[in-house]
């Protein structure tokens, strides 16, 4: 409680958006025989990807945690950048090492992270229209129109993969980036408290790794794929992606195959896997 005894300033203004306790988090999250090994929460950076990739280069352990209340570059994919108000959302990035994972299979992490985020959303912070557009993106249906709530972006770093996720949690209409933006406020989340989305993500996230790693990274044994598919907003509507080199390619999206890449069926049957790209959820035209 303020207003008794106060001796400085404040560290935060903003009475909606009080800071994480990483010393609370830390007691719930960083436990003997746990994937978490260490929780950091910075006050600022410029982006907790590129913090948690140099350290990884420093042989950083597994289960590292990095947490920013606010982040002046933050990153995703194709270098966009992105900044968000102070202790407006989750910012933050976790350092792996899948032992016993073929690298080949890394690709899956970024999946496996929307999975979790997207399964917290709709159990704890209970936003019954949450889905996930391939390859990284957090969506969630305002008002009857798909708006983006979070991305993710995986790199890898000196053998080792560094997983950043950021989430809109208290944005206000003014404080989007984009119109295609929104947050969990503005989706009318049962659950907006920061500290109990991060613990209840961590714990997801963690337990979605166990498995996969288990399993070897098979994204069939570990029931990763099966999972996905049944999140992934793409599968079944048309779509345009934007290719690598101006190309565009446009169909149905019907799959997602064993190495996460979706496969689009275009116009004349056939059948493209495509391993990146940018993707457009088209809207059938009229009939």
């Amino acid at each position: 409680m303020r207003g008794f005894g106060h001796a400085g300033p404040s560290p935060w203004t903003d009475l909606d958006r009080p800071p994480l306790d990483a010393a609370a988090l830390r007691r719930d999250l960083v436990v003997p025989g746990g994937l978490w090994t260490s929780l950091e929460v910075v006050t600022g950076t410029g982006s907790t990807n590129s913090d948690l990739a140099a350290r990884a280069k420093q042989g950083d352990p597994e289960g590292s945690v990095l947490i920013a209340e606010e982040q002046s570059a933050g990153r995703g994919r194709l270098d966009r950048q992105w900044s968000a108000p102070a202790r407006s959302g989750l910012f933050l990035s976790v350092l792996l090492r899948p032992a016993g994972v073929p690298v080949e299979r890394y690709g899956w992490l970024p999946i496996l992270t929307g999975v979790a985020a997207a399964s917290v959303l709709s159990r704890v912070a209970e936003v019954a229209s949450t889905s996930l557009k391939w390859p990284n993106d957090l969506l969630v249906t305002v008002d009857g129109a798909e708006r983006k709530v979070g991305g993710i972006l995986a790199e890898l770093a000196d053998g080792a993969v560094v997983v950043g996720l950021g989430i809109n949690v208290s944005l206000r209409e003014a404080e989007l980036p984009v119109p295609a933006a929104t947050s969990l406020a503005l989706a009318g989340a049962a659950v907006t408290d920061r500290q109990t989305l991060l613990r209840a993500l961590l714990r997801e996230f963690a337990g979605l790794y166990r498995e996969w790693t288990a399993a070897a990274g098979d994204p069939h044994a570990s029931g990763l794929l099966p999972a996905y598919t049944a999140l992934c907003g793409t599968l079944g509507r048309q779509v345009l992606v934007q290719l690598p080199g101006e190309r565009e390619l446009r169909g149905e999206a019907v799959a997602v195959d064993g190495d996460g890449r979706l496969v689009v069926r275009t116009a004349d049957g056939a059948r493209h896997p495509v391993a990146a790209g940018d993707v457009v959820h088209v809207r059938p035209e009229p009939v």
